[in-house]
């Protein structure tokens, strides 16, 4: 654990971002189970595979929400012993604002240029619209829940590159499937800030020095409420409600919704 006061934070020499989504309350009094289900930024570096903190959570599988090229650029390293599960949900959608978190990475000056002139916070809201109910994005969290529902499966880690956009969508179904409530749920979405920050602090510096203004990139490099009411508010008018999406949109049926529910809760 990490000093920052949130108890959900996990510390890693290999991976940043790194959560464990238990602990929290549930609407009706209950515990969201630790140890279960985890999240966090890519698993790209060559110090993954024998990182001792990520040996510790003893994972079984590992979810890369990345699309191809993302992986392509910078392959997962997943900790020894877990399967590695490859899930693009922005596959129709490849160049969602969302997916741009590597092209920084790797490319910041061009990164800068592309975003020059863009509604950028619209973008992203874009993207979770799309997250909701795009053909991708709607197989791949079906995937998704069903593998953290497989008993064989878990402990799960699930991520995309920086942890927070695709890996927030993720972490808040799996929330909510377990009966936390929006704001449990959005507190969990917003705790992400300080990590993203951290991580791309050095690049947004390098870009200032050479003349840049890596103002433009806030609203790309934080994850902010209206984003997350963008897509909750998609589901809404789509699915009616969260049930609605878990059946109508996801396809589960009632018992591995239950299954869900129950894997997810420590006091199921």
């Amino acid at each position: 654990m990490t000093d920052t006061g949130d108890a959900h934070v996990l510390t890693a020499s290999a991976v940043t971002n790194l959560r464990d989504l238990g602990g929290r309350a549930t609407a009706d009094g209950g515990t969201v189970a630790r140890g279960v289900v985890f999240r966090s930024a890519e698993l790209t570096s060559d110090a993954a595979p024998d990182d001792p903190a990520l040996a510790a959570l003893g994972l079984r599988t590992v979810v890369d929400l990345r699309t191809d090229a993302e992986r392509e650029v910078r392959p997962d390293r997943p900790p020894a012993g877990a399967r590695l599960v490859e899930l693009d949900v922005l596959a129709d959608l490849p160049q969602a604002a969302a997916t741009q978190a590597a092209t920084l990475l790797t490319r910041p000056a061009a990164l800068l240029e592309s975003l020059d002139g863009m509604d950028v916070a619209e973008q992203m809201r874009a993207t979770y619209r799309r997250l909701v109910q795009g053909p991708a994005a709607l197989a791949g969290y079906a995937t998704l829940v069903r593998t953290v529902l497989d008993a064989q499966q878990a402990p799960v880690l699930f991520h995309c590159t920086a942890g927070k956009d695709r890996t927030g969508w993720a972490a808040t179904v799996l929330l909510l499937a377990a009966g936390v409530d929006e704001d449990g749920a959005m507190d969990e979405f917003l705790a992400v800030n300080p990590a993203v920050r951290a991580t791309f602090a050095p690049l947004l510096a390098q870009l200032d020095a050479a003349g840049g203004d890596s103002t433009l990139l806030v609203p790309f490099l934080e994850v902010r409420p209206d984003y997350l009411r963008a897509a909750l508010d998609t589901m809404a008018a789509r699915f009616g409600s969260f049930d609605g999406y878990l059946t109508d949109g996801l396809g589960l049926g009632a018992v591995e919704v239950e299954a869900l529910r129950r894997t997810l809760r420590a006091d199921a």
